[in-house]
């Protein structure tokens, strides 16, 4: 029997070879299957893949909401700044080139290393910034090195760009990286790591209007990650509008005036409470947080003793001296303690209890009455006349000018100062009120604080005969259609009520102040227009006694233990529009040191209200 005989007659062998055949069958099956799921059912998911490998996604950053004066003036804008960054993915050496980016972009390989190793919390597929801001020959730079730098970029961002340099940087703030916690936060959910945000003030406070929304650009990339072309762009939209109560020329008048002092100064609308200008000295650079701020840049601001990163206007706490007597004499008149013809014997000092409370003057004022000590600030006066009120009516009639609570400015960080009462000692220190702490506080000392701000607040409502008007910042917020979006309203606290001899009489007095012989105030005097203020003089330490003062005289006091100079004002005094508070860190006197500040400013103003009036007339013939 042959084989092929014994095969076919052999049931083993057959069902042997039906089983490689089946087998061999199911797989070829298996394969056209895979085939066919390849290249029908997942063609889309491998198309998509392929072109990943040769497209990127880059994001274009938003440019933030310009911020302009109330004359629509720019004080905030946004300038292209080129960035360097990286696509880790496409990087197979680096160490290698991360030396290569340090030679060319002239700086070292550590701070390289950091900022790759800070970028790796971002998703692989996003450009790790490695520097920021750089100028056109780096960048150019860079672009001619490519073919040596696979996975590096040159991306064009737009920064801030604050026109008015260090001006009024308190109340615009500054920008910063977003955080971690922050991307944490449902406030944040919309931002990805590396992104900048409003860190203070404004930007931080109007983050939502003045944040943009990003686009982003399709291009093509060859298999080093080089960029070859541009496939498809979606436009970034910028952030909203927004409009400050700040007069740009009355800003940089304040400013030029105010020069390397240390302190503040704020100039109010004293019918609407709108801010028109805002000082507060030393000030910072915001730009430097916008292209990254470096940490011995960061150092040297937080170490500095006279604290350019405090915004002293709303935060600076300080005895407001004699610019707090107005409030005595005012409350002193309602209560019938004293009227404007009280007379005080001045000679020097007020005997208490074995005490002795000195006049700033050493031989006394002599009689004087309630106009004669405003205007040349006698402390024995408003000494007798505040023992005599006593501290409670006294507290009642500061707070309902503003101070000793927030007066409502817009942004975070305003401080409430401080204006003490008999409950108010018994609770913080549990022991009781003594009279010489009221002669203390009747002259704005002792326990007695204020903002510059509040001093504003306080000025503004005795011109405008008792209406506390809350400070306002924001003029309005609108589209680039032109929608508004917010719109401010003047708002009033509360209206204090005196009698119109009782306002007339202090107003009398405080344009004495400026416009009389003997005045503390008469740096401030104005050629065409009357000028009402007060003079302050804020003790920093104990004062000498007379013995003390005589073996120093002629002597240098340094300079932390020089007292802080005040000058409240407000013009013109028989219509008043502007009011404005000055404190000079330091200073020791307010009528040589505060009052030409407030006097550059006051100018300064009605100057620019002529020059508008003259523009109105020139364009109605």
């Amino acid at each position: 029997m042959g084989l092929d005989a014994r095969w076919a007659e052999s049931p083993a062998v057959q069902r042997r070879f039906l089983f490689i055949s089946a087998a061999a069958a199911l797989f070829f099956l298996l394969l056209v299957l895979r085939l066919w799921y390849l290249q029908v059912i997942s063609y889309e998911d491998y198309q998509g893949r392929s072109v990943r490998n040769r497209t990127r996604v880059l994001p274009l950053e938003a440019p933030r909401g310009p911020i302009y004066d109330r004359n629509g003036q720019l004080l905030v804008d946004n300038r292209p700044s080129f960035r360097i960054s990286v696509m880790r993915q496409e990087v197979t050496d680096q160490q290698q080139l991360l030396e290569r980016l340090a030679v060319l972009l002239e700086t070292d390989v550590t701070s390289l290393q950091q900022r790759w190793q800070a970028g790796k919390r971002f998703p692989v597929y996003r450009p790790v910034p490695l520097a920021n801001d750089v100028n056109w020959e780096i960048m150019e730079r860079i672009q001619e090195h490519s073919v040596e730098l696979p996975g590096v970029l040159t991306e064009v961002r737009p920064i801030r760009d604050y026109l008015e340099k260090g001006s009024a940087a308190h109340l615009i703030g500054y920008l910063g990286e977003v955080t971690e916690n922050e991307l944490r936060s449902d406030q944040f959910e919309q931002y990805q790591p590396g992104d900048l945000i409003g860190k203070t003030a404004l930007e931080r406070q109007f983050e939502p209007y003045l944040k943009g929304t990003k686009g982003q650009r399709l291009v093509e990339v060859d298999v080093k990650g080089k960029l070859l072309r541009e496939l498809q762009m979606e436009p970034a939209r910028p952030g909203n509008k927004l409009y400050l109560t700040l007069d740009r020329e009355l800003q940089r008048a304040a400013d030029q005036v105010f020069a390397d002092q240390s302190g503040a100064a704020v100039a109010l609308d004293v019918k609407t409470g709108e801010i028109l200008a805002m000082v507060s000295r030393p000030t910072f650079d915001p730009a430097l947080f916008a292209r990254g701020i470096a940490s011995e840049e960061w150092r040297g601001l937080i170490n500095d003793s006279r604290h350019p990163l405090q915004n002293k206007v709303i935060s600076g706490q300080y005895s407001p001296a004699s610019t707090f007597k107005m409030i005595v004499a005012l409350a002193a008149m309602r209560s019938g303690v004293a009227g404007k013809n009280r007379i005080v014997d001045c000679d020097g000092s007020l005997e208490l209890g074995g005490a002795r409370f000195r006049c700033w003057k050493k031989d006394g004022h002599g009689r004087s009455n309630m106009k004669k000590a405003l205007r040349e600030s006698c402390d024995v006066w408003f000494y007798q006349v505040g023992l005599e009120l006593g501290i409670d009516k006294l507290s009642l009639a500061a707070k309902e000018f503003g101070l000793g609570a927030p007066v409502g400015y817009p942004l975070p960080g305003e401080r409430s100062g401080m204006i003490p009462s008999q409950p108010w000692k018994r609770a913080r220190f549990g022991k009781p009120w003594y009279a010489g702490e009221t002669v203390i506080a009747s002259i704005g000392q002792g326990f007695v604080l204020a903002t510059p701000l509040q001093l504003a607040v306080m000025t503004a409502a005795l011109a405008n005969g008792g209406k506390v008007m809350k400070p306002q910042l924001i003029k309005q917020i609108e589209d680039w259609q032109g929608q508004l979006l917010v719109q401010s309203q003047p708002e009033m606290i509360r209206q204090i009520e005196y009698s119109a001899a009782a306002w007339k009489a202090v107003k009398d007095g405080l344009i004495a102040v400026v416009n009389e012989p003997r005045g503390t105030g008469r740096v401030a005097q104005l050629p065409e227009v009357v000028v009402a203020g007060k003079t302050g003089t804020s003790q920093v330490v104990r004062r000498k006694s007379d013995e003390e003062e005589e073996l120093d005289e002629g002597g240098e006091v340094p300079y932390r233990f020089r007292p802080h100079a005040l000058f409240v004002a407000y013009a013109p005094a028989e219509k008043p529009e502007i009011a404005v508070a000055v404190v000079v860190e330091h200073g020791q006197h307010g009528g040589s040191a505060a009052g030409p500040v407030a006097k550059a400013i006051l100018s300064r103003y009605f100057d620019l209200k002529k020059a508008a009036q003259q523009r109105q007339k020139g364009q109605g013939h």
